[in-house]
């Protein structure tokens, strides 16, 4: 039972990470009054919880960013290629202070319950410390990861040592110096942890089912020459961002590997290796996700790196991928990745065939060996795109949950809006671009902005994606994804279909025709007055 009621707002918002901050000052343009939750003490969202070691953007910093703030990008200070953790809050720290954002947010309130009453239209969320507030708009920036999948090892509690999830780190520093420390999981975030604490550890074991094509990410401090050219190119950036199919400030290649004979192709590979980043992928060949020799011939040009750097031939075969192409599951960048297993004192595992049976008082044991460890820190992903708002209990029409619908079928009409949930808009939902983040971001606030407006000019009291619009983007995802070469990686259980979660149905949860591409579908739909949306004037007759 609620133990006290808010004044009702115009929209209430989940979430204070760019989402929620980007939200904020929208709502403010709109003229509408607001109530942010925030279950973190401050600012951040996804920034503020993963402050794991090494922990840093794949992005180049001066596009992980807003762009409706120029002034702030001007004067801001990125410090390297790809900011770090702390500099990524420092940066929505000063985004809140200078627009004034905080006295919208209560910090510290988890929101545990939505309910739509379809009488009057209107949201009712109640959060985990007695809150209970009503609103005509409810909008959610919970982001794609902030929902950890650890799983279920037998015996995990019985460890006597320290344990860690990447997702729910400490605030305060762990000193891993003379410690011997496991990393369960080689993703984007298991990398970055690897890199850290293998410079630090007595010694670290890396427990690896599926290897990554790792891609160097060659970061660099920014000298204040880069920093003032970069603020001369405010435009030319952002222009290049929102256009680019993963909404990265580059170029696309123009060019198609199928066009290229086998030296050509090495040629520009080895360019866009050097050059760092997921330049490799957008700045090679435009087909390399959709023509099978050029990425084959992509795939093999990572092997042989790796076997190139790390000096064990074992070990440099256990960290090939071979069962899945490049991009079939989500390519992490590597700071010196390849190179830490060259570090005496690291040492790689493979439970791919040898999986871990169970964790014990003193490490872990798998089928075959047993290990002792002073701390285990788990990196083993996400319940990603859905897990976040399905866990929330939002109730919509006839009283169905958002999780069980999703858990069928997870589909939202341009990755915002679900039918059967009106007044709903989650930012960053199913079927949103697989793209950096604030980029997309910006562009579905943008978009939840005009579609709010035109329903105010309407006098509309209930907006509601259709059901007929929902299934029609829901096929466009599929017919894009089924286009390129990433089912080829299913095997390998990749997070941005749902298939690393077991009983998590796998299926289409994004949108995989690049950001300009949604671009167009966001202005098509603003443009003809969202015919993929029912307006309602009046309540629904109880």
């Amino acid at each position: 039972m609620p133990t006290q009621t808010l004044p009702e707002v115009d929209a209430v918002v989940v979430g204070a990470g760019f989402a929620g901050l980007r939200t904020i000052h929208l709502l403010r343009q709109l003229g509408l009054s607001m109530q942010v939750f925030e279950a973190g003490d401050d600012v951040g969202g996804t920034w503020y919880w993963n402050r794991y070691p090494g922990a840093r953007t794949d992005t180049e910093s001066w596009a992980y960013c807003f762009s409706f703030d120029r002034e702030l990008w001007q004067r801001w200070d990125f410090r390297e290629r790809y900011t770090a953790q702390p500099d990524v809050l420092a940066y929505l720290r000063a985004v809140a202070d200078k627009h004034d954002m905080r006295r919208h947010i209560r910090f510290s309130t988890r929101v545990d319950g939505a309910y739509f009453d379809e009488a009057t239209n209107r949201w009712t969320v109640t959060t985990g410390d007695g809150l209970q507030i009503t609103s005509r708009w409810l909008i959610t920036g919970l982001g794609w990861l902030g929902i950890a999948y650890k799983p279920p090892f037998p015996g995990a509690d019985s460890f006597e040592g320290e344990s860690y999830v990447t997702s729910q780190w400490p605030k305060e520093p762990v000193d891993f110096a003379g410690r011997r420390v496991a990393v369960i999981g080689t993703g984007a975030t298991g990398i970055q942890v690897i890199q850290s604490v293998g410079q630090v550890a007595e010694h670290l074991t890396v427990f690896q089912r599926t290897p990554n094509y790792a891609l160097p990410g060659r970061n660099h401090a920014l000298g204040p020459e880069q920093q003032q050219a970069l603020r001369r190119d405010f435009e030319n950036v952002w222009e290049k961002t929102f256009n680019h199919v993963f909404a990265f400030p580059m170029e696309p290649a123009n060019r198609l590997g199928a066009q290229v004979d086998d030296a050509e192709l090495e040629r520009v590979l080895e360019a866009g290796w050097e050059a760092g980043g997921f330049h490799y992928i957008f700045e090679t060949f435009d087909d390399m996700l959709v023509d099978q020799r050029v990425n084959d011939a992509a795939s093999e040009f990572v092997r042989r790196k790796i076997r190139a750097i790390v000096r064990d031939p074992a070990t440099a075969e256990l960290l090939c991928p071979k069962t899945h192409p490049i991009g079939g599951k989500r390519p992490p960048l590597g700071n010196f990745y390849y190179e830490t297993y060259n570090q005496p004192n690291v040492t790689l595992v493979s439970v791919r065939d040898d999986p871990i049976q169970k964790i014990t008082p003193t490490g872990l044991r798998t089928g075959t060996a047993e290990y002792e460890f002073d701390v285990i820190i788990y990196a083993t992903g996400f319940d990603a795109i859905t897990g976040p708002l399905a866990s929330m209990n939002v109730h919509g029409v006839g009283d169905r949950t958002i999780a069980e619908q999703w858990a069928q079928d997870p589909k939202a009409l341009l990755g915002i809006a679900s039918p059967g949930f009106p007044n709903l808009f989650a930012i960053l939902g199913p079927q949103a671009p697989f793209a950096s983040h604030p980029p997309v971001i910006e562009t579905q606030v943008e978009l939840i902005g005009k579609l709010l407006a035109h329903a105010i000019e309407q006098g509309a009291e209930r907006v509601e994606a259709t059901e007929e619009a929902a299934r029609a983007w829901s096929e466009q995802c599929d017919t894009i994804l089924n286009a390129t070469l990433l089912p080829q990686g299913m095997g390998d259980r990749p997070w941005f279909l749902g298939a690393n979660v077991p009983g998590k149905k796998p299926s289409t949860l994004c949108y995989l025709g690049g950001l300009g591409s949604y671009r167009a579908a966001v202005d098509k739909e603003a443009d003809g007055g969202f015919p993929g949306f029912t307006l309602s004037r009046s309540p629904v007759p109880a």
